[in-house]
C-alpha cells in the first residue's frame, strides 16, 4: 500500500522538483512528522529537509501575531469589557465567561469567513430589536440592558481585536484575517518560494483566499485526496467541499486538479460490529489486536481511531501484552489524574469561607494518595491517628486549628490544605506549596515515582499559570472564579506519552488522521451523535444569517467528519467499525449514518456482527472455612474466656460472621455518627436506668422515689450522650430530636414503673448491670466452656424474680415465645430474643443468684404499652395453645440441652463455617 503523502513525494520528483526548496503545509503537525519519514524513500541522495509547517504555523507567519489561549484571550476580552461597560452593569468574571466563550467563538468564525464585522453585528443587533417589541414602549430595564448587549457587540470586536493587535498577538480567526491583509506583502517578498497543500479538505474562506492567490501566483501547488467514488456522486458529503473548489476556483479552468483516485473501490475487508457499552468496545478493540499480531508479527500500519476520545484509557488497559511498539498521538487528559482529584476537593472545601470543615472532606484529602504518605513521621502514621480520633470522637466539623493538634509535626502540611485560603494570592501560594512538598517527599524515592513527578510538574505549571494570569490581569477575585479557570485550563491540558511515532500501533484521535494512511484501521464508537456530531447551537449567531453568511453550519460540520472517515477507509485493506449498541446517557445505542450508508452503497461486502460479552455462569458457592489446628486453639481459648449470649446468637445468624468476628477479630468498620446511632442510643438509656437504679439494689421502689428520679433525667442523659457520643453536637437538627427520644424512653419507663406501684404492686430491685461468667457442664468438651453476659436488670415483683433485658427497638410478645427447643438455636430472625434472656436466666441460676422458678423477658422502649414481655413456652393442644411463663428447672434443662449442641458444633473440627444465604 502506498500512501498519500508518499505519492505527493514521488509526482514532485518525478517533475524534477528540488524537494529541499519547497515549503510543506500541511493539515497538522502530525501529518509533516510522516512526511519527513517519507523523504528518504523518494530521495536518491543525501539532501537537506525542506520547510514542513501545518497550517496554523503558516498563517502565523503570514500575519506576524502569536496565537494564544482560549483562557487568556478571555482574561483580555474582560479587560475591554470592563473599559466599555459601566460598573452598575458590570458582570462578573466568572458570569462573564460563561457567554464571553460563545462570543469568542463567533468571532473567530467571523474572521476565519472573512464576514465584514460590521455588517453581521448590526443584523444580529436588528434581529433582537424586532423580537424584542422596538416599538413597544416605555421597555423594561431589562429589555434595554438586553438590547445594549447586542448593540455593543461590534464595538467589542474593535475594542478587543485592536488591543490584540497592539501586542502582536490574537486568536484563530484574527491570525487567519490578518495573514490575508498581508498576503500581497507576502508574495512580494517571497517570488521564488514554492507552497505545496496537501492534505486539505474543508478550507475556511481565509485559507482558500492565501492558497487560491499563492497558486494564481505559480508559488504553490496544492494536492487533494479525494476519491472518484465521492467526487461523482453529488449527494456524497465527504466530496462537498473539494467538488465545490474544483468547479468554483477560476485556477482549475487552466490548470490540472490533482487527484481524483480510484482507491476506495478496490477490494477490502470490512468488519462492522455493534457491541454494548464502551468497556465492551475496548475489550473487543484488544482482542482484534491480538489476532493482528498473530497473523502479521507486527502491527506496522495499524491505527486504532477513537471516535470518543474519552476511551483512551480502556483500551490501553484493554491492549494485548504482546504489543511492542506503541504510539498514541493524543495525550492523557490532566484532568483524569488522580492528582486533580486532590486540587478538586480543596476548591470544592475552600469555595465557601468556613472555620470548620466537614469530616468526610477532611478525611478525603488526608486519605489522598499524594498526601497521606506526608503524614508519616518517624514511622508513625498519623493520617490514621486523625482519622480514627475524627470517628471515635464524633467530630463532624472539625476546624484547622484542631487538626493541628492531632498531626504532632505537620503544622505546615495542615496550613497548606486547610487554612489561608481566603485570598487568591493565598490560595495559589498554598498549592504551590503543597506541590513543592510532595515532590521533596517523592524525591527520596525517584526511581519509582518518575510518573508521579512527572504529574507534579504539570500541575506545577498549570499552578505557574494561573499565577501569572492574576498577576497581570488581576480578575479573579474570589475562589469560585479561579476554581472555573483552573478547570479551562485542566479541561485543555494534556499529558503526553511517549512512544514510537513511526514504528507497532498508532492509538490516535479522529483529527490526527487528517493526511495519513493505513493498511488496517479500527474505529471505534461510530455512533449518532460521536461520528458525527450532530447538530449543535453553541453560537450567538441564528442559523439563517450564518447560512446568508456562509458561515459554517452543522451540515459543513458533519461532511467534515464524513471526509475524515472516508478518507480513513480510502487505502485501507482491513476496517473494523465498532458501535455502541446502548443507550449511554445522550449518546449510543444507535450506529452512524456512516454505516448505513457503507450498506447501501453497496461497494464493499461488509461483515456485521453483534458481539454480545462473555458473561461466564458464577454458581453462588457459599463461603466455607474448615476449622484448623490453629482455628480450633482460638475456639478453645474463646470458649474459657466465655461465648456471650450475642456471639451465639451472631454463629446461629452466620457461622461466617462469627467466624470473622470472633477468630479473627475482624470487626465493623465505625465511621463518625453524624446522626447518632441506633446503638449509641440505646447505650445511653441503659447506663442512664443503671445510674438510676443501681443505688437502689436491696431496696423496695416507692413512688416518691421514682418520682425524684425523673427531675435528673435531663443532666444524666447529658451526661452520657457526652460520654458515649463525645463530640457530637446533640443541640440541632435529627440528633436533637434523638436526644429527646432518649429522654423520653426513660421518662416514659419510670412513668410505667409508677403505674405499677400506685395499683399497689411491689418492686425490689435486686440487681443492675450484673456480669456474670459461669461454667457450663459439657462433658463431650476437653476443655473448659464459659458462658458470660451482662444482666440488665433483676428484680422482685410480687415476690416473683424477674430477669429484664432493656431493648430500644420494638419487639412484640411473639418474639419471647417459643414452640419446639430445637428451633432456638437455628432460627435467629424468630428466637434469638428468647434465646439471649433465656442465656440470662440460665447464667443467674448457675450463679446461684436466683431461685426457680422465675420470669424473664424484654421492655420494649417503643413497645412500653405492652409492659414486660414475658418468656413463654407454648405447648400446641387441641384447638388453642397454651402458654407457660414461669421458667422452671425443665425450662433449663431443655434450653441447656440446646445450648450444649450449639456449642458442640461451634467447637467440632469436623463441621466448617458454613455461610448462611441471608
Amino acid at each position: 500500500m502506498t500512501t498519500f503523502i508518499f505519492d505527493v513525494l514521488k509526482d514532485l520528483k518525478n517533475q524534477s522538483t528540488n524537494l529541499s526548496e519547497l515549503t510543506f503545509v500541511l493539515p497538522s503537525k502530525r501529518a509533516g512528522l510522516f512526511l519527513k519519514h517519507q523523504l528518504y524513500k523518494v530521495n536518491e541522495q543525501t539532501a537537506f529537509a525542506p520547510s514542513i509547517i501545518s497550517i496554523e504555523e503558516f498563517t502565523e507567519e503570514l500575519s506576524q501575531l502569536k496565537t494564544i489561549s482560549n483562557t487568556e484571550l478571555l482574561f483580555e476580552f474582560y479587560d475591554v469589557y470592563n473599559v466599555m461597560t459601566e460598573d452598575k452593569e458590570k458582570d462578573s468574571f466568572e458570569i462573564f465567561s460563561k457567554w464571553a466563550q460563545i462570543l469568542l467563538q463567533d468571532f473567530n468564525e467571523i474572521d476565519r469567513y472573512l464576514i465584514p464585522q460590521q455588517k453581521i453585528f448590526t443584523y444580529l443587533s436588528a434581529i433582537q430589536d424586532l423580537k424584542h417589541w422596538s416599538l413597544e414602549e416605555p421597555k423594561t430595564d431589562f429589555v434595554k440592558n438586553y438590547l445594549l448587549f447586542w448593540n455593543q457587540l461590534y464595538n467589542y470586536y474593535l475594542h478587543f481585536t485592536k488591543q490584540l493587535l497592539n501586542k502582536k498577538m490574537g486568536y484563530q480567526g484574527l491570525v487567519y484575517r490578518e495573514a490575508v491583509e498581508n498576503l500581497e506583502a507576502y508574495i512580494q517578498n517571497n517570488s521564488k518560494k514554492q507552497h505545496i497543500f496537501l492534505g486539505f479538505n474543508a478550507l475556511n474562506t481565509s485559507e482558500e483566499t492565501i492558497i487560491q492567490e499563492l497558486l494564481q501566483n505559480d508559488l504553490a501547488k496544492i494536492y487533494w485526496d479525494i476519491d472518484a467514488s465521492f467526487m461523482n456522486n453529488g449527494r456524497h458529503d465527504a466530496a462537498l467541499f473539494t467538488r465545490d473548489y474544483k468547479f468554483k476556483w477560476h485556477y482549475y479552468k487552466n490548470n490540472p486538479f490533482n487527484w481524483v483516485t480510484n482507491n476506495y473501490s478496490k477490494e477490502k475487508s470490512v468488519s462492522v460490529y455493534g457491541i454494548p457499552k464502551n468497556i465492551g468496545q475496548a475489550k473487543h478493540i484488544g482482542f482484534i489486536l491480538d489476532n493482528l499480531k498473530k497473523e502479521k508479527n507486527n502491527l506496522n500500519s495499524t491505527a486504532v481511531v477513537l471516535g470518543d476520545e474519552s476511551l483512551l484509557m480502556p483500551i490501553l488497559n484493554s491492549l494485548p501484552e504482546n504489543i511492542d511498539a506503541l504510539n498514541i498521538t493524543m495525550g492523557f487528559p490532566l484532568k483524569s489524574i488522580p492528582l486533580a482529584t486532590l486540587f478538586e476537593q480543596l476548591f470544592h472545601i475552600h469555595k465557601k469561607a468556613s472555620h470548620t470543615f466537614y469530616f468526610k472532606d477532611v478525611v478525603t484529602i488526608i486519605s489522598h494518595p499524594f498526601i497521606r504518605p506526608l503524614f508519616y513521621v518517624n514511622d508513625i502514621d498519623y493520617a490514621s491517628k486523625m482519622i480514627d480520633t475524627i470517628h471515635e470522637n464524633n467530630l463532624i466539623y472539625i476546624s484547622p486549628e484542631r487538626l493541628k493538634s492531632l498531626s504532632n509535626t505537620n503544622v505546615k502540611l495542615i496550613d497548606f490544605l486547610f487554612s489561608n485560603w481566603n485570598t487568591i494570592d493565598s490560595t495559589l501560594k498554598n498549592c504551590s506549596e503543597l506541590i513543592l512538598t510532595i515532590k521533596n517527599a517523592l524525591d527520596k524515592n525517584k526511581a519509582s515515582n518518575l510518573l508521579s513527578l512527572e504529574y507534579l510538574f504539570r500541575f506545577n505549571v498549570l499552578f505557574n499559570e494561573l499565577s501569572l494570569l492574576n498577576s497581570k490581569y488581576n480578575h479573579i477575585k474570589t475562589i469560585q472564579t479561579l476554581h472555573n479557570v483552573y478547570k479551562e485550563l485542566l479541561s485543555s491540558e494534556t499529558l503526553d506519552f511517549q512512544g514510537e511515532p513511526l514504528q507497532g500501533l498508532q492509538i490516535m484521535g479522529m483529527l490526527e488522521s487528517r493526511a495519513l494512511d493505513f493498511e488496517t484501521v479500527i474505529i471505534s464508537s461510530v455512533n449518532e451523535g460521536i461520528l458525527p456530531s450532530g447538530k449543535s447551537n453553541n453560537s450567538f449567531i441564528p442559523y439563517d444569517v450564518k447560512l446568508e453568511n456562509t458561515l459554517p453550519t452543522y451540515k459543513e460540520k458533519d461532511a467534515v467528519y464524513t471526509y475524515h472517515f472516508y478518507r480513513l477507509l480510502q487505502r485501507a485493506k482491513n476496517i473494523h467499525i465498532l458501535y455502541n449498541t446502548e443507550a449511554d446517557v445522550l449518546t449510543g445505542g444507535e450506529k452512524s449514518r456512516f454505516i448505513t450508508q457503507l450498506e447501501l452503497e453497496g461497494i464493499h461486502k461488509i461483515n456485521h456482527q453483534i458481539i454480545t460479552p462473555y458473561v461466564p455462569i458464577i454458581e453462588n458457592v457459599l463461603n466455607t472455612v474448615s476449622k484448623s489446628n490453629d482455628v480450633i486453639e482460638k475456639l478453645i481459648k474463646l470458649a474459657e474466656k466465655g461465648f456471650s449470649p450475642s456471639s451465639l446468637t451472631n454463629y446461629i445468624r452466620n457461622p461466617i460472621d462469627f467466624y470473622n468476628q470472633k477468630i479473627l477479630g475482624i470487626q465493623e468498620y465505625e465511621d463518625a455518627e453524624e446522626t447518632v446511632a441506633a446503638n449509641t442510643l440505646g447505650t445511653v438509656v441503659h447506663n442512664t436506668l443503671e445510674d438510676f437504679y443501681k443505688p437502689l439494689i436491696g431496696s423496695y421502689l416507692s413512688v416518691e422515689l421514682v418520682s425524684k428520679l425523673k427531675s435528673h433525667i435531663t443532666e444524666t442523659v447529658i451526661n452520657h450522650f457526652k460520654k458515649i457520643y463525645k463530640e457530637g453536637d446533640i443541640t440541632k437538627g435529627k440528633n436533637l430530636i434523638i436526644f429527646e427520644i432518649a429522654k423520653r424512653y426513660v421518662s416514659n419507663f419510670l412513668d410505667l414503673e409508677i403505674e405499677d406501684l400506685k395499683v399497689g404492686n411491689t418492686i425490689k430491685i435486686v440487681a443492675i448491670e450484673a456480669n456474670k461468667t459461669v461454667l457450663i457442664n459439657i462433658p463431650e468438651l476437653h476443655f473448659t466452656v464459659n458462658l458470660k453476659g451482662k444482666v440488665d436488670r433483676v428484680d422482685e415483683y410480687n415476690g416473683i424474680t424477674r430477669i429484664i433485658d432493656y431493648k430500644t427497638g420494638n419487639v412484640q410478645q411473639n418474639q419471647v415465645e417459643i414452640i419446639n427447643w430445637e428451633d432456638i438455636t437455628t432460627d435467629f430472625d424468630s428466637y434469638s430474643k428468647s434465646f439471649q434472656i433465656l442465656s440470662y436466666a440460665y447464667m443467674m441460676q448457675l450463679s446461684g443468684d436466683i431461685e426457680l422458678p422465675v420470669e424473664a423477658g424484654i421492655m420494649s422502649f417503643k413497645n412500653l404499652n405492652s409492659g414486660f414481655l414475658k418468656f413463654a413456652k407454648k405447648d400446641k393442644s387441641g384447638n388453642g395453645a397454651k402458654k407457660e411463663f414461669l421458667i422452671t428447672q425443665d425450662t433449663l434443662d431443655a434450653f441447656h440441652e440446646e445450648l450444649k449442641k450449639l456449642i458442640i458444633e461451634i467447637c467440632n473440627p469436623t463441621i466448617d463455617f458454613i455461610e448462611k444465604e441471608i
